[in-house]
């Protein structure tokens, strides 16, 4: 999988960096889900190869406004590119009736099913090659992490199952391969029945404002990649006495590195930092693993290694 940031800021946008918005694409490269939708995604989006007719799913963290004001005229635009297939947005009830009447008022018209899911009672999201569950977070509202799991990543055939099943080697072995059922002796063989990973699944977490990130230590041991808050850095807090329901750059650290993380993505900067080098160097004294600070439209390749790297653009 690999993860590209359409927006890095926090509450407000800059001039470098726009609001929360990421995008994690498939191995494949084609079809790709959206992690919130501040304001002006669908301007970042034109700066990159993302296209609006293979987006799969939209999940939405939390209600504030920075990770979803910019919901209805992406999905108007959608609507303009041409999309037909029905589109998937799991996003908290409260939005539910605000994103209806947005599109109604602005006479906006979406020639494709829109499927509004309520974060309150998601119980995960899968297709054929990702499953999609929640992890609950802390903030001065609720707020969730999304985790992105792989589902039979690379599938090879399972050969001694098919010789097995005495299915000869030939043309139904193709099908099978390509994930089309076929019919043998009579009998509808399953593709699914007979396709094994041919690698471990990737596992990426994404997640909305946070306050805790010690809520993460049941999931995060297993994840290949963290993408988590650093709105500000611990001197700024000392100062006012509060965190207004966000992290500090050291506090995300800290629990990664006590949870083994091996990489580490900060993002949701407070537009207070004109540059990262003090959220960086906050970071680098309590975390050894792979940090990453994340930078708008930059897009970033899990290697086979397991090392999260900036993608050639």
């Amino acid at each position: 999988m690999d993860l590209q940031f359409l927006g890095t800021s926090a509450g407000v946008p800059t001039k470098a960096r726009n609001v929360s918005a990421t995008a994690v694409i498939e191995a494949s490269g084609r079809r790709w889900y959206l992690v919130d939708c501040g304001e002006g995604t669908q301007h970042r989006l034109l700066h990159s190869p993302l296209s609006l007719r293979d987006l799969s799913g939209i999940f939405i963290t939390h209600v504030h406004g920075d990770h979803c004001f910019g919901l209805p005229g992406l999905l108007a635009s959608a609507g303009v590119s041409g999309r037909s297939e029905p589109l998937d947005l799991v996003l908290p009830a409260a939005l539910h009736e605000w994103l209806r009447l947005s599109l109604t008022a602005s006479d906006s018209y979406l020639p494709f099913e829109l499927r509004l899911h309520a974060l309150e009672g998601f119980c995960g999201w899968r297709n054929a090659v990702l499953q999609v569950e929640t992890v609950q977070l802390s903030h001065r509202v609720p707020s969730v992490g999304y985790m992105f799991s792989e589902l039979n990543p690379e599938p090879r055939l399972d050969i001694p199952r098919l010789e097995a099943d005495g299915v000869a080697r030939g043309p139904l072995w193709g099908e099978l391969a390509r994930g089309q059922n076929v019919v043998h002796e009579g009998r509808t063989l399953q593709a699914a029945d007979y396709l094994r990973a041919s690698r471990p699944p990737r596992r990426v977490i994404v997640c909305g404002d946070n306050d805790r990130p010690e809520l993460l230590a049941e999931v995060a041991r297993d994840v290949d990649v963290l993408v988590h808050e650093a709105t500000f850095t611990e001197p700024v807090v000392a100062r006012s006495g509060l965190t207004w329901g966000h992290s500090t750059a050291a506090q995300v650290a800290r629990f990664a590195e006590m949870a083994g993380v091996r990489n580490l993505v900060l993002t949701h900067f407070s537009a207070r930092y004109p540059s990262l080098e003090s959220i960086a160097q906050e970071a680098r004294a309590h975390y050894r693993g792979n940090l990453t600070l994340a930078r708008d439209l930059q897009r970033y390749h899990l290697d086979r290694d397991g090392c999260l790297v900036a993608a050639q653009t």
